[in-house]
């Protein structure tokens, strides 16, 4: 069984959104360019995406929406949202193959094909049952989790939020679930989209006291994060999880054009390397990483390649040498 299985397609590559929108369709190239001037590319098994069935992508989404998305794709133009997410011909298709991709992870954890996955072009934590937000089409976090419990019997799941952005659609949705246990660090809500995520949101009713919500200020770097990251860590713990979802959005990193932290790559690194061994302690070792937002693409592949690093148990990085890149099956957009 190889360790870790990656993500990549054509499909999923053409994941973004043109004229100049932050959410770009080069960002799993730039990833996996920089995985395989690493090395990476060895010490994985790469997997396609496939497109989920619209009964799937239901399970978490309402019909009326969804059907939305459908027509939009087919006309090709206009916002799904109030502006923030362009609908684009092929909207549907694609964005159906970022949840089938997570399902196929889920599928091979189950089997016990896979202990740990990840998806770079994942994590579209922002889209709610009846909307798209965020830049987010379909939230592929919401369908995984209603997968698991629905397919799979896996109730007690941790999510565990590291992008700048606060992930209101997988919160709010779970809100009142006392077995989805949160943990959400973030730059705070009174100063960045969504505005959300302050920390006396914990959960409601038989789910209060399940979700933990830590707000960074403006300028928060390496040494905050730690310190945030050391708190998560406990409450994920004591939650005791059957599986963790890990989403590890790179937008925090320091001169990401959309917000104001400064982690550098260190912040994914430790973050990666402590959540893969605390998975080992609660889990069974089981571990699904989503790639998450970030708009510059050299802090995009950096942050990832230390949470690949992580995920595939390389204690040091290798050497950084250049060379070509194989597609290996992952198709051309991967590589381009």
């Amino acid at each position: 069984m190889s360790a870790v299985h990656l993500f990549l397609s054509d499909e999923l590559g053409r994941y973004g959104f043109a004229d100049g929108h932050p959410l770009s369709a080069d960002r799993q190239g730039a990833f996996w360019r920089a995985a395989c001037a690493r090395g990476l590319d060895a010490r994985v098994a790469l997997a396609p995406s496939l497109g989920a069935p619209r009964e799937a992508i239901e399970r978490f989404h309402r019909p009326v929406y969804v059907g939305r998305v459908i027509e939009a794709s087919r006309d090709g133009g206009g916002y799904l949202d109030d502006g923030d997410t362009p609908a684009f011909a092929g909207c549907y298709e694609i964005g159906a193959h970022v949840v089938g991709a997570a399902l196929e992870a889920a599928r091979r954890i189950a089997a016990g094909e896979a202990k740990r996955t990840f998806q770079p072009i994942g994590g579209l934590h922002h889209a709610r049952r009846g909307a798209a937000a965020g830049f987010c089409v379909f939230n592929d976090l919401g369908v995984l989790i209603e997968t698991l419990r629905a397919e799979y019997g896996v109730r007690r799941i941790a999510y565990v939020d590291i992008d700048v952005h606060h992930g209101d659609g997988v919160y709010y949705e779970y809100e009142d679930d006392p077995d989805l246990v949160v943990a959400d660090i973030h730059e705070s809500g009174a100063f960045l989209y969504p505005g959300t995520g302050f920390a006396h949101e914990t959960g409601t009713g038989r789910a209060r006291g399940t979700k933990l919500n830590i707000p960074l200020a403006p300028g928060a770097g390496d040494a905050e994060f730690f310190r945030a990251w050391a708190e998560a860590e406990r409450f994920v713990e004591r939650a005791a999880p059957e599986l963790i979802l890990f989403q590890c959005g790179a937008d925090g990193l320091a001169g990401d054009p959309l917000a104001d932290l400064r982690y550098s790559r260190a912040a994914h690194a430790h973050a990666a390397r402590r959540l893969v061994a605390l998975a080992e302690r609660t889990s069974g070792g089981r571990l699904m990483a989503f790639g998450g937002g970030g708009y510059d693409l050299e802090n995009l592949g950096a942050a990832w390649c230390e949470v690949l690093e992580a995920l595939v148990g390389m204690k040091d990085a290798p050497q950084r040498v250049e060379r070509p890149c194989p597609a290996r099956g992952a198709g051309k957009a991967a590589v381009q």
